[in-house]
């Protein structure tokens, strides 16, 4: 009887000190959070209570197994899958640890910042993004080490791996090279300021905004709902377009081709109501002016500004679109059109098709002019 006690009073002690601790931190953390709106550390801290009771459940279980006796034949195996388990927990626990305080800082830097510099925080944003999967990674790793070596044999075989580890790494770095690279470049993205989360760029002709950037591989979101991924070393290799680097202001242009005797006056005045009732003008400068022309037509340019790219793109559409049917309802002689009206000639011809003077000139050299063959007409 005392056999069967003993177990189910110490596992069942374990449990129920576990929950009442982990009940007591958690009640602590929320009233902290409560109290202290100007910060979401204890809010975020919450997230860790199930690794915090795994842990406390299985030091309390290991610190307790050789008095209570679990199992007697198999001591050694309950004892290490307890220690196993602690070990995991405790490193998850790390983790969300890590977590809260890497994301209080950024919040609170992002705060500051966030009118005066955006893209110095979406810098910050891709740093603390990449430096905690750094620290999730090393974390994992030595949680994984410190698990193994709670087995014998890879206790004993750790010298002859440190032997072999020169050869290994060797190994190890040429058939890993594609991977390697693409996690330096992961870095130098990261704390080069190439490419930061939330910029708009232009890959392969296609347009988006960068969704996720990791160690590896970075994600572009499309205007089309469409995600891109590619490795991060193209864009340590490869030329591409960020169109928020330096600033998230932009200039864009709209083309029309119109009438040579379009009004060009009236053109910019219209432009300038057009941009004054569309929210998206940032109002910083507009112009209009022919840069081309053609037999038939003219081509008319306008330049607008805008605080961001997809800004840019609605002052685009909504000027082009209303330019287009105000010509159409005002001023529809100057849309492009197929002239097929007589030709106007020139002053020095009368309605007869003939040259003025043409009456003192000899019978003869008019024959000459007439036919154009450089022979006499018949």
């Amino acid at each position: 009887m005392e056999n069967l006690l003993r177990p189910l009073i110490v596992v069942g002690g374990s449990v129920m000190l576990t929950l009442v601790i982990g009940w007591a931190t958690d009640f602590l953390l929320r009233k902290a959070d409560e109290r202290h709106h100007e910060t979401p550390l204890w809010g975020l801290l919450r997230r860790g209570r199930i690794p915090y009771m795994l842990v406390l459940c299985a030091a309390l279980l290991r610190g307790s197994y050789d008095e209570a006796q679990l199992l007697p034949s198999r001591d050694e195996a309950v004892g290490r899958v307890l220690t196993l388990v602690l070990i995991g927990s405790a490193a998850w626990l790390v983790i969300r640890i890590a977590a809260a305080i890497v994301e209080t800082s950024y919040s609170r830097y992002a705060s500051a910042r966030a009118h005066r510099d955006p893209a110095r925080v979406r810098r910050v944003r891709t740093q603390v993004t990449l430096i905690m999967r750094v620290v999730s990674a090393i974390v994992g790793v030595v949680a994984a080490a410190s698990m193994l070596l709670t087995f014998p044999a890879f206790r004993a075989a750790g010298a002859s791996l440190l032997a072999s580890a020169g050869i290994l790494g060797i190994v190890a770095g040429v058939a890993a090279q594609s991977t390697l690279s693409n996690m330096f470049a992961g870095f130098q993205i990261a704390f080069g300021d190439m490419v930061r989360m939330g910029d708009t760029v232009v890959v392969d002709g296609e347009w988006g905004t960068v969704e996720e950037i990791t160690l590896t591989y970075l994600t572009v979101h499309t205007w089309d709902e469409r995600r891109i991924t590619m490795p991060v070393s193209y864009f340590t290799s490869q030329p591409f377009e960020n169109w928020s680097r330096g600033g998230p202001q932009m200039t864009g242009t709209v083309f029309w081709h119109v009438d040579h005797t379009a009004p060009l006056d009236a053109m910019r005045e219209k432009l300038r109501d057009i941009l004054r009732e569309c929210p998206a003008w940032d109002g910083r400068a507009y112009n209009l002016s022919v840069t081309d022309t053609t037999p038939n037509t003219m081509q008319v340019r306008a330049l607008v500004t805008a605080k961001d790219a997809d800004d840019i793109w609605t002052v685009r559409v909504t000027v082009r679109e209303q330019m287009v049917g105000w010509l159409a309802d005002e001023h529809p002689y100057a849309l492009p059109r197929v002239n097929t009206a007589d030709a106007i000639l020139p002053p020095s011809f009368d309605g007869n098709g003939q040259h003025p003077s043409s009456e003192a000139i000899p019978t003869q050299q008019r024959r000459y002019h007439g036919n154009g063959s450089g022979r006499p007409e018949r």
